[in-house]
């Protein structure tokens, strides 16, 4: 089947919500959601990932899904077969809504792992760098994540997905994506309960204690409810938005790397190699002398601290 993917229509679609919000957030009185140096090292990025994109996915993106799929799922007498035994998924509709969810599923494991291990983070930190939610920081996209994404979707040709219904799915993902990034969206009743929402995304850019690491969702919400990392927005708290520790540079070179140059100086502190490979693949924030703490522990003194003095403003130990 020869499947049209829907992101070579992304980037107009893309520019023009940009200029739509950035127009009414100007004649609304917002002037300060979008800062123009931030916008344009957003923009860099984002173009950068669209010129590497396609390169990276005819090398790697599609032959690592080619080459999975034709081994687990060979020609037997003229039909495909899986492996396992059962006639690999055609293009019928159901098809296509299996392979959504699966591919949800597995941006959420995706997700999750690019804010818990540390190497990943380095480079999906680039995403959260900015301190303005908006449409434009949605195209602010590591480089770096184009290169192993494709090896948490490897699972799904191998059960049997034809290649381009795996990708035409990761193209709905990315548009789902791509307006989350708004905060004029309010919260919408019923459908809260089941997709991931506006406001659950802004959470997700939060870098207050208690939002960290939550709503790691694609277009559901489902998997973060069932692994608890679900959080709803509170209207009560003052959001704020960004990174702990922010770059402080538009220079998009920067961006990209400067949580990398971070690794490197914290794997010179110790000579023990469990220390060096916890500094890289370990969770952010991890530290051998305590110096420094993960998020599960900065939440754990969150809630500690509000449970004894919650009239005190909680002071961020990193």
């Amino acid at each position: 089947m020869d499947l049209t993917n829907p992101l070579i229509y992304g980037v107009p679609c893309f520019i023009a919500f940009i200029l739509l919000e950035l127009t009414y957030s100007h004649t609304h009185g917002d002037k300060e959601l979008y800062v123009w140096k931030d916008l344009m090292a957003s923009g860099a990025m984002g173009i950068g990932s669209a010129i590497l994109g396609p390169l990276i996915k005819v090398t790697v993106l599609i032959v690592v899904f080619n080459f999975t799929y034709e081994l687990f799922n060979p020609m037997v007498d003229g039909v495909r077969m899986n492996i396992m035994g059962y006639k690999s998924f055609g293009y019928e509709w159901y098809i296509f809504l299996l392979c959504q969810l699966a591919d949800d599923f597995t941006y959420y494991w995706f997700h999750r792992a690019n804010h818990e291990i540390r190497i990943l983070w380095a480079a999906h930190i680039v995403h959260h760098s900015s301190d303005h939610f908006n449409l434009g920081t949605a195209i602010r996209n590591g480089w770096f994540t184009l290169l192993y994404k494709p090896f948490f979707y490897m699972w799904m040709p191998a059960v049997g997905f034809p290649v381009e219904v795996v990708i035409f799915c990761l193209a709905i993902e990315s548009f789902w994506q791509f307006q989350l990034h708004s905060k004029y969206v309010p919260k919408m009743g019923w459908i809260e309960k089941i997709f991931n929402t506006h406001t659950m995304h802004q959470v997700h850019h939060s870098q207050n204690v208690e939002y960290l690491d939550k709503n790691h969702g694609g277009f559901l919400n489902i998997f973060d409810k069932m692994f608890g990392t679900w959080k709803e927005l509170d209207d009560d708290i003052d959001v704020k938005f960004g990174v702990i520790h922010a770059p402080n540079s538009y220079n998009p070179l920067v961006i990209l790397t400067h949580e990398f140059k971070d690794i490197w100086n914290d794997v010179k502190k110790s000579d023990k190699w469990s220390h060096k490979f916890m500094y890289i693949f370990g969770p952010p924030g991890w530290s051998h002398d305590g110096s420094t703490m993960t998020v599960k522990q900065q939440q754990r003194l969150f809630e500690a601290q509000r449970n004894a003095n919650p009239e005190v403003v909680f002071n961020r130990p990193n």
